[in-house]
């Protein structure tokens, strides 16, 4: 009896947990992470899938974690070290499981990123962008932090390329992040993708705490429309249609002449917005894009994301550096771009909202929408949400831009 109940025990996962602990640390991120999808409703629908494969990849037994492949390609299986990229997939997903097999198709080759891309570049609007062009640079000065963190975590003793994919994280956008960590530095994806999500998902908790360090009441109090009032600007766009539609082609191509490397990205971004703003003719196309393509992206990202995160490969010391270089990146981008605001209002006569430069960043238009909400509370009729958008928008071109500059320089 004592023999079947020993055999009955051994066949749950409760053994591997009492002999290894550290599962449960793992089961508690991914139902904070949970909580903060389901409950909270920030980013569920990356969150959540993100979660629910940190849970996957933690049940002993189940074989859902993901094995990183070292530099050279090798991966240890049963016992036997393997090249990862010799293997047919049919024997990925027999001996290594069903997330390695999506993640070495999907993830590993970089493929899911752009597609995502070209869902958000469908789901974008450069209207507001276009109409207040001369915004967008605040969008490039917030990059600030991924390369003021690329050379503070190589002092701290990163190597360059890992330091690349921790910078990264500053621009709060999480397939750039991604695509340049599975370029850079493939064995940190799991704690980067985390960290990336996590604060976009924080940026009702981050974009105020940083501007009210840095910002005064009459600062957040600037009135954009009673600026535009005062000082006209006397150029107003005519045609918006035919400067839509020109403008994503402008856009690629100019970006593949400058940075080749951040052509998957901004290439797949840009095509997006051109089958959206082509109109009927391309409509079905519009609608792949950015529904049924970009819903299955997503939750093949996320879960296979979050099985990365085994317990073996994200408790140690080099996760919980990329966790508070994120965090550092993040806040120096929104300062950044508050920053450059402030050195803009010192030489013009029109002064800008320094919210304007907290969005310069790429959480669309989650870091717009909290902007907005604080422009509010100092002025019921101050609403910065257009203008906001301009300086976001033109964050998420700059941020792949940046990260096809990383890897341009560092994935040699």
């Amino acid at each position: 009896m004592e023999e079947i109940i020993d055999k009955l025990y051994n066949m749950t996962a409760f053994s591997n947990i009492c002999a290894e602990p550290q599962f449960l640390i793992m089961y508690l991120i991914g139902f904070v992470l949970l909580y903060l999808g389901i409950k909270k409703q920030y980013e569920p629908l990356l969150l959540v899938p993100i979660a629910f494969g940190i849970l996957l990849a933690n049940f002993p037994g189940g074989e859902m974690g993901v094995i990183q492949a070292d530099e050279n390609g090798m991966v240890m299986v049963h016992g036997v070290m393997k090249n990862v990229w010799e293997m047919p997939l049919h024997e990925i997903a027999h001996e290594m499981g069903l997330m390695n097999f999506v993640y070495y198709m999907l993830i590993k080759t970089g493929f899911l990123p752009p597609i995502i891309f070209m869902g958000v570049g469908a789901l974008t609007d450069f209207g507001p962008m276009l109409r207040n062009l001369r915004l967008s640079i605040f969008g490039a000065a917030a990059q600030i932090g991924i390369f003021t963190v690329l050379l503070v975590a190589i002092l701290m003793g990163f190597t360059p390329k890992e330091a690349g994919s921790l910078g990264i994280i500053g621009g709060a956008d999480g397939p750039t992040a991604i695509f340049t960590t599975i370029k850079l530095a493939p064995h940190l994806l799991g704690p980067v993708a985390i960290a990336a999500y996590s604060y976009m998902a924080l940026v009702p908790v981050i974009i105020p705490a940083v501007v009210r360090l840095m910002c005064t009441k009459k600062e957040l109090s600037i009135n954009m429309k009673e600026q535009e009032k005062k000082f006209p600007s006397g150029k107003e766009v005519k045609n918006m249609r035919i400067l839509k539609i020109i403008f994503p082609i402008v856009v690629t191509t100019v970006v593949a002449m400058f940075v080749p490397t951040a052509v998957p990205l901004i290439g797949m971004l840009m095509f997006g917005n051109l089958v959206k703003e082509i109109g009927s003719s391309t409509f079905r196309l519009f609608d792949a894009a950015s529904n049924s393509i970009m819903n299955a992206a997503t939750i093949f990202l996320g879960l296979s994301v979050g099985a990365t995160m085994t317990a073996e490969a994200f408790l140690d010391w080099t996760t919980i550096g990329i966790i508070v270089g994120g965090f550092l990146a993040f806040a120096l981008s929104i300062a950044g771009g508050i920053c450059f605001v402030k050195l803009f209002n010192l030489c013009s006569k029109r002064k800008i909202n320094p919210l304007i430069g907290a969005t310069g960043l790429s959480a669309v238009p989650m870091a717009s929408r909290v902007a907005n909400e604080i422009a509010l509370k100092y002025d019921s009729k101050n609403h910065v949400l257009q203008y906001c958008m301009a300086s976001n928008i033109s964050g998420v071109i700059g941020s792949a831009v940046a990260a096809g500059v990383l890897i341009s320089f560092l994935g040699g």
